[in-house]
């Protein structure tokens, strides 16, 4: 049995089963809840069927179809995309549970779709190996994430859509133009074989800077987060929990990636100017979260504030990589299950307190003790107060800093 499940092409089954969920509600409307419960369950168990084959052999291989690299799609998956597939499939599984209570029937044929559409496209993020299958899935997972702010009713959900549809266009655009300039340099987008051969010129510079701009517009850090509190804000509560946790992350892993296996060598200067828009980034997401008067804006605003700290660990790889990186992993986990369970707290406060405003919070903490304790230990994993993995990757941060003597960054 164990040999049979090592056998088992898992990165094409993360990739093809939300795909087949998604055509499947799309077919059987009236069935959406069980379908897409089911669909969740079956990626949750391939995320621990890949991370048992990793276990056992290391790095995941797979070409699809019988063209080799550069032609073919190649898959890949290690530790960190490992890492990212399972926070995806966690959040993702409890959401949806979250979701089936909270959106009636008619909501409900509309969002699994989208949702699971969105799913394939963040795995197949996570397991690609070609920079230009990396910017399909990149555009795709944009379009599903627009599409699902836009499900909300009103005019703020509306001017949150049109906010993020603009970002991501812009986003894909710079990002396509890097990828163009790589091809036409070296012939090759599989990163494998790119990690080989690049090297500093003025075109790969160029490439970095298009690249990484367009990838900070997704990943929404400052000052290009404008689209981030609106979207996030006047979303459904299981839609922002999903946003804020999952597609922001899928952005920031796809940079810190191509930085990793292409950039990093000639990088240096760039990962510094990158840690200053981080450090920017937690000041000001944190003084626009303190002024709002609802919690789902100030949940936003906070996103803004937690992605700064991620940014901190591009200067400080420099000298402390694997204190830094690991920082990054806790963080990353930590923000994911944090900003979903406060997205779904915030959620709860709407449906049934009747409002989120910050004011009144005393009153429904008597209507809803367990919401506002679920928001509140979300919040001290956030605020980095110990045991939490919130706590535990700022430590490391800190730790990073103080052996290069960054006080600045401390």
């Amino acid at each position: 049995m164990g040999d049979f499940l090592l056998t088992i092409p898992w990165a094409v089954v993360l990739i093809l089963l939300p795909l087949m969920g998604a055509i499947a509600c799309f077919l059987w409307p009236k069935s959406v809840n069980q379908l897409g419960l089911v669909t969740l369950g079956g990626v949750f168990l391939s995320v621990v069927g890949l991370g048992a084959w990793l276990l056992e052999n290391g790095v995941y291989h797979h070409t699809v179809g019988s063209w080799n690299a550069p032609l073919g799609i190649h898959l890949y998956a290690d530790g960190l995309s490992l890492v990212m597939l399972g926070i995806t499939a966690l959040v993702g599984l409890s959401v949806s549970v979250y979701a089936t209570a909270y959106f009636d029937r008619a909501q409900s044929e509309r969002f699994w779709p989208l949702w699971l559409f969105l799913l394939t496209a963040l795995n197949a993020l996570f397991l690609s190996a070609d920079i230009f299958n990396l910017y399909v899935t990149l555009e795709l997972l944009g379009l599903s994430a627009v599409a699902l702010v836009a499900l909300s009713d009103g005019k703020a959900a509306l001017n949150g859509a049109m906010r993020y549809l603009l970002a991501s266009l812009l986003g894909s655009l710079l990002f396509l133009f890097g990828v163009a300039l790589l091809y036409h340099t070296y012939g090759s987008l599989d990163l494998a074989i790119l990690s080989e051969q690049i090297e500093a010129s003025p075109t790969v510079w160029m490439a970095l800077g298009l690249m990484s701009a367009g990838l900070l517009f997704k990943t929404a850090l400052f000052p290009l987060h404008f689209w981030l509190p609106p979207a996030h804000a006047s979303a459904f509560s299981p839609i922002s929990a999903l946003l804020s946790a999952l597609v922001v992350k899928a952005s920031f892993y796809l940079l810190l990636r191509l930085w990793l296996e292409l950039f990093w060598p000639i990088s240096g200067s760039v990962a510094g100017f990158l840690g200053i828009l981080g450090v920017m980034a937690i000041l000001w997401g944190s003084l626009q979260a303190l002024r709002q008067t609802r919690v789902k804006m100030l949940v936003a605003y906070s996103t803004v504030a937690q992605i700064g700290y991620l940014f901190l660990a591009f200067p400080l790889a420099m000298g402390a990589g694997v204190t830094a990186w690991n920082a990054v992993i806790y963080l990353a986990i930590s923000h994911a299950l944090a900003k979903a369970a406060m997205f779904m707290a915030a959620g709860n406060l709407l449906r049934f307190g009747g409002h989120d405003r910050i004011a009144d919070l005393d009153q429904l903490a008597q209507r809803l003790p367990l919401t506002v304790a679920a928001f509140a230990l979300a919040g001290v994993s956030l605020i980095g107060l110990p045991p939490s993995g919130g706590f535990i990757g700022k430590w490391l941060l800190l730790e990073a800093a103080l052996m290069q003597g960054r006080w600045d960054l401390a």
